[in-house]
């Protein structure tokens, strides 16, 4: 962030939290270690008022106390000596501060923090994937009709533009019997190839449901298919990577190891750098856009790939689109198909498995002040 661009007379004047409801395009099953995800969303935003103008952002860990805190301070001390937004306003504010900063400079967010090789003005166009196909088959007892039901799921996503996709595998782990579960697995993904066909990419994300020999069991039954990564197939453990690694080296399968969401190791990104895993999915929410400003850039200089993850969060995806810009070694944008009442993502489009970032000014996403304005009584608060 180019620090000149802040006027050193740009205070805090209000906060304001609410929270704002909507739903998946479609029900969202289970996962390799979760129950039925559900229909229903919500995200939490701050408003923040700042010389008289709004941004609104997502709000994590937001206090009234750390608002009042807040209150009266100078926008240019929420920032470092580097340009990056400062503990512990970061991810309760960053992404309203930068939306802000955005609508006043009437510039997007994408090209304040950009550091990769492109030119100032030209579109922002990122490679995404549709991370819908859950486990939405255990009622089923066919395999057959299993089958049938994740590809239409899929047909659905490649009509709405997708052609890359994430499969939730791991169905043995908790839901069913293992061998049944790994077999239903194995067909799935070969079903959702053909939809996405020879030139779309195929992610699995078990949620640490498989151990190491599932894992090979699995990779070695669908090298037919363009698998570009493998995700969180177990609990992170550097020997068992290391061994699944030399595996895949040994049979030229070149699949990806990607992991990082959730209570992630502390050592992973060391054991990135050692060559045991290739990307790194620390969450867009937590720990954040700015963490992942300072991460991409780190992650870049290793040669390692950046696919920041964000699951549930309407708000996340489109940020992820502008994160997009500050890391070379960027994969994709995660894209959860969900609709927030108040929150307007027209500007945004998803085309021929591309991620069409507006030229718009924020984070390009236009709130309704008034239905927010209800929603702070409501549920929220103001200071």
């Amino acid at each position: 962030m180019n620090l000149s661009l802040i006027q050193p007379e740009w205070k805090v004047e209000k906060i304001e939290v609410a929270t704002l409801t909507g739903e998946r395009a479609r029900n969202a099953g289970s996962n390799g270690r979760l129950g039925n995800h559900g229909k229903h969303c919500s995200v939490r935003i701050a408003r923040l008022t700042i010389d008289g103008e709004t941004g609104y952002g997502h709000t994590g860990s937001m206090t009234e106390e750390l608002a009042e805190a807040a209150l009266g301070m100078r926008l240019i001390d929420l920032f470092d000596s580097n340009g990056q937004i400062v503990e512990p306003y970061r991810i309760p504010l960053e992404y309203p501060i930068l939306d802000w900063l955005g609508r006043r400079l009437n510039t997007p967010v994408y090209e304040l923090v950009s550091a990769v090789n492109r030119a100032p003005g030209s579109p922002l166009v990122v490679p995404c994937y549709d991370t819908s196909l859950y486990f939405d088959d255990l009622h089923l007892a066919n395999e057959r009709d299993a089958v049938a039901l994740l590809k239409e799921e899929a047909a659905q996503g490649f009509s709405k533009g997708h052609r890359n996709f994430k499969i939730k595998v791991g169905r043995g782990g908790r839901h069913m019997p293992v061998l049944e579960g790994t077999k239903r697995d194995i067909a799935i993904i070969h079903g959702v190839a053909e939809i996405a066909g020879p030139e779309g990419k195929i992610m699995i994300d078990a949620n640490n449901a498989y151990n190491l020999n599932l894992t090979k069991e699995v990779l070695a039954a669908v090298q037919d298919v363009n698998l570009h990564w493998i995700e969180e197939a177990f609990h992170e453990d550097d020997a068992l990577y290391a061994d699944l690694k030399a595996w895949l080296r040994e049979r030229g399968q070149n699949v990806l190891i990607a992991d990082g969401e959730g209570l992630a190791s502390p050592h992973l990104v060391s054991w990135a750098k050692k060559g045991l895993v290739d990307v790194l999915q620390y969450d867009v929410i937590y720990p954040g856009f700015t963490h992942w400003l300072e991460l991409g850039a780190e992650l870049d200089q290793a040669g390692l790939r950046s696919a920041p993850h964000c699951y549930g969060n309407a708000y996340g995806i489109y940020a992820l689109g502008h994160i997009a810009a500050a890391i070379n070694n960027f994969e994709f944008v995660e894209y959860d198909d969900i609709a927030i009442e108040g929150m307007d993502t027209s500007a945004y489009r998803v085309e021929d498995g591309k991620f069409y970032v507006p030229d718009k000014a924020g984070f390009g996403l236009e709130f309704d002040g008034e239905l927010f304005a209800r929603q702070v009584l409501a549920n929220g608060w103001s200071r």
